[in-house]
């Protein structure tokens, strides 16, 4: 799912629009903030192992971080 943008500024965006647009900000915020807070972990740049792994690992911490929040 994404969201609207007006083709031009001088058309606006319709009621149901907004609400799209408001409902994407919503589901997506809480996974922009784990990301950015994940990019602040030195410990991520250091890990010795299979980048799958590594992966696993950053998926399960992100689980953590919007559960909790």
């Amino acid at each position: 799912m994404t969201g609207f943008s007006a083709p031009t500024r001088y058309r606006r965006l319709s009621r149901s629009q907004k609400q799209v647009n408001t409902a994407h900000a919503r589901q997506r915020g809480p996974g922009e903030r784990a990301n950015a807070e994940l990019k602040n972990w030195k410990v991520l740049r250091q890990i010795r192992s299979s980048p799958s792994r590594a992966n696993e690992l950053v998926a399960a911490v992100q689980t953590l971080m919007i559960a909790s929040a």
